[in-house]
């Protein structure tokens, strides 16, 4: 069997678009989440700072920091 390099890994494909779009994200920006944590609080929250590739420290009124993955949120 001979491996074929040059046919595309999807899932790489994926996580580089994932990459790029969190290149666009800065920190003190506002985003709109996707799933509130709970029934009170706003449904924005305020990035911080990224915690790693794919997550944020992020802060949402009425409730506090947390850790966002990006798949949370829409910007």
């Amino acid at each position: 069997m001979k491996l074929d390099s040059h046919r595309p890994d999807f899932a790489v494909q994926a996580r580089r678009q994932n990459l790029e779009g969190l290149q666009q994200l800065r920190a003190s920006t506002w985003v709109n989440l996707l799933l509130l944590p709970n029934l009170f609080s706003f449904d924005e929250a305020l990035l911080l700072c990224p915690v790693s590739a794919d997550e944020w420290l992020g802060w949402i009124p009425d409730h506090g920091e947390t850790i966002l993955n990006i798949g949370q949120f829409s910007y």
